[in-house]
């Protein structure tokens, strides 16, 4: 049997199916509304697009201009066959090309978004690769296969050696931040976007002619596939990763030990008052409360000190949260990006660390752009009057139950 009917047969059996990978509507959904506010009319470029099932949605849906590529012309096929039906031929241009071979300008793109395409080039290679297609702003949407538990089971382990080596979500999210992104945000998608992968395919497998040249192997590979997922699929699953390029104006890193003396006039000049610096200082001689690593600083182009974010520890009905809080800026770099690139860095820093929920009392107009939503959208509640939509709070780790519940801050807060 030669290589070119087995891969004929591979895709004449996945030929029809709604997806190539494990997905929803519902996940691409989600993935979307990580991604923050996008231009009016954003220029998408979706990679391994296969039939199309995202790329018609983000048309549809962010009334985006979608190039969709793909190294496989019948995909491509149908998925103008697809938009013509809903009318979004004018929104989505197909293109037949080698996702590791792009024919883009630097800057062409407002999203690139990969669903269950990213294995073609590997994770760390896609990072580097495909930053540069980002405009300012822009944001990288992929999802991946990940390792689900610390020990997995010898038959998923063997499995996947022989396929394709899966790190864990913090395995991925660290390379992310180390290939110089922050981490929008991270999604374990459900059990039902396996099904909505493996029960189509197993229904053209169980209908597939297996006495047709490399059809009987490819049906095999199905099935094998399938019988993992459903005896093994505790070890494993897919995730998706929500990710921006670092402002490459500021250097993000921990204060280190001598530059407390140098963070504290910052933090009263940013607020005026020595209230806030006087927080800070308290914050540090409480074991219960500092985190360690977690105290960042952005560096102004000079080596100076422009800006400041600190996440300690809280507690909500007892449970072990992280408060972001304060956050100052030098006066001279206030609205220069100094605020952001420090607080999305310390943001990372706490994932990466295993914080699973971050909470701040903040401006409502600033801190959305980081993906806080209302506290009360989870039950969590301050121990004291503020307005509801001036407690926020942040899931970093989706996998992990958010506790409702009263606030208890640090006493340095004096609440």
């Amino acid at each position: 049997m030669s290589d070119n009917a087995l891969h004929d047969s591979f895709f004449a059996l996945h030929h029809g199916l709604p997806r190539q990978g494990p997905g929803s509507d519902a996940t691409t959904r989600r993935l979307l509304a990580l991604s923050g506010s996008l231009p009016e009319r954003p220029r998408v470029l979706d990679l391994g697009c296969g039939p199309g099932r995202s790329a018609l949605l983000l048309a549809a849906e962010a009334g985006a201009e979608v190039t969709a590529v793909d190294l496989h012309e019948p995909f491509l096929a149908e998925l103008r066959r697809s938009a013509a039906d809903r009318g979004l031929d004018g929104s989505i241009h197909t293109l037949r090309a080698d996702m590791g071979a792009l024919p883009f300008p630097d800057g062409s793109f407002d999203l690139v978004w990969a669903e269950s395409s990213v294995f073609v080039l590997g994770f760390d290679r896609a990072l580097a690769e495909w930053r540069r297609l980002l405009a300012p702003g822009g944001t990288l949407v992929l999802t991946e296969c990940v390792w689900t538990t610390e020990e997995p089971g010898p038959a998923a382990r063997a499995f996947w050696e022989e396929h394709y080596a899966l790190r864990s979500v913090a395995e991925l999210s660290a390379a992310a931040v180390a290939g110089g992104y922050h981490v929008l945000g991270t999604v374990l998608q459900p059990e039902g976007d396996w099904a909505e992968y493996y029960g189509p395919l197993a229904a053209h497998a169980d209908a597939a002619d297996t006495t047709a040249p490399g059809m009987a192997e490819a049906v095999a590979g199905a099935r094998a596939e399938i019988a993992m997922r459903r005896e093994h699929g505790s070890d494993y699953g897919y995730a998706g990763f929500v990710l921006r390029p670092a402002d490459p104006r500021w250097r993000t890193r921990p204060e280190t030990a001598e530059e407390a003396s140098v963070v504290r006039p910052l933090v009263a000049a940013a607020f005026g008052s020595e209230a806030e610096a006087e927080l800070v200082d308290a914050l540090r001689r409480d074991p219960d409360a500092w985190l360690p690593g977690l105290s960042y600083v952005a560096e102004a182009p000079d080596g100076s000190i422009a800006a400041h974010a600190l996440i300690t520890r809280c507690l909500v009905a007892g449970a072990p949260a992280a408060a972001l809080a304060p956050v100052a800026v030098a006066p001279a770099y206030q609205r220069t990006g100094a605020g952001k690139a420090v607080v999305r860095a310390v943001l990372d820093a706490a994932r990466l660390r295993g914080e699973s929920l971050v909470l701040v009392l903040g401006h409502p107009d600033y801190y959305p752009k980081f993906g806080f939503v209302r506290a009360s959208e989870y039950g969590i509640k301050p121990g004291f009057e503020v307005p509801d939509e001036a407690m926020m709070a942040l899931v970093l780790d989706d996998s992990v139950p958010v506790p409702p519940g009263t606030i208890a801050y640090p006493a340095a807060f004096g609440v």
